[in-house]
């Protein structure tokens, strides 16, 4: 069974996604959330598998709600997905470096948002990559802190190439065609840089090829 918090300030959607999402067998929504303060109270409590995060909350905003959880180790098998009304949103951008595994439009088809919760739930990240790709293009410019200090040198070769085909939104499958070997191969390869490089999971990863230039806005497009 997939537990699912929904945090957002409006009653309507917290409502219309717990309609969706408790029609189905695997799913269930544990608890609801109007504020990122009691998201954060709420997740340690419940300990849900998947946390749907609204970004614009009142008092503590969707955005330090998810760095709160992501950062707290009695949390990391708590996956947070970004909810936002805009399919390119900067607080989005700022949500995946914090360590969220994706996001979702909140105008979604029901069966998106079923399959967004059920993949975030296997540990897996949500990325659309024409999505995700145009959205870390037009805010990894605008960054005014300096990246996190990421050594890349720990990296094979074929592991940079590994991880700009993750940076494209390719999945296991995908990158294993490419570098024609089996997909477990493929899968190994994304464990191993996401141990080397201290990342969550692909998300982060995505935001780490751009941030250390590995790939650049516009080179995978």
């Amino acid at each position: 069974m997939v537990n699912v918090l929904i945090a957002d300030d409006q009653k309507l959607v917290r409502a219309g996604f717990r309609s969706i999402l408790d029609e189905e067998d695997d799913i269930c929504v544990v608890a609801e959330a109007s504020d990122g303060g009691t998201a954060v109270e709420t997740t340690l409590r419940e300990r849900p598998d998947v946390v749907l995060m609204d970004v614009r909350m009142p008092g503590t905003d969707g955005l330090e709600a998810t760095r709160s959880i992501v950062s707290d180790p009695r949390l990391k098998d708590v996956r947070v997905l970004i909810l936002t009304t805009f399919d390119v949103d900067e607080y989005v951008y700022s949500a995946l470096r914090a360590g969220a595994s994706g996001f979702l439009v909140k105008d979604t088809e029901p069966m998106e948002l079923i399959h967004a919760v059920r993949v975030a739930a296997r540990g897996d990240s949500l990325l659309s990559p024409t999505v995700t790709r145009r959205l870390i293009a037009e805010f990894v410019g605008r960054i005014k802190e300096p990246p996190p200090a990421v050594d890349l040198n720990s990296l094979t070769e074929r592991e940079r190439e590994v991880l700009a085909g993750v940076a494209a939104g390719l999945s296991n499958e995908e990158l294993a065609e490419r570098l024609v070997v089996s997909t477990a191969t493929a899968k190994t390869h994304v464990s191993r840089i996401l141990t080397k490089l201290g990342a969550r999971d692909r998300a982060q990863l995505v935001v780490i090829a751009y941030e250390t230039g590995t790939v650049r806005p516009g080179w995978l497009s």
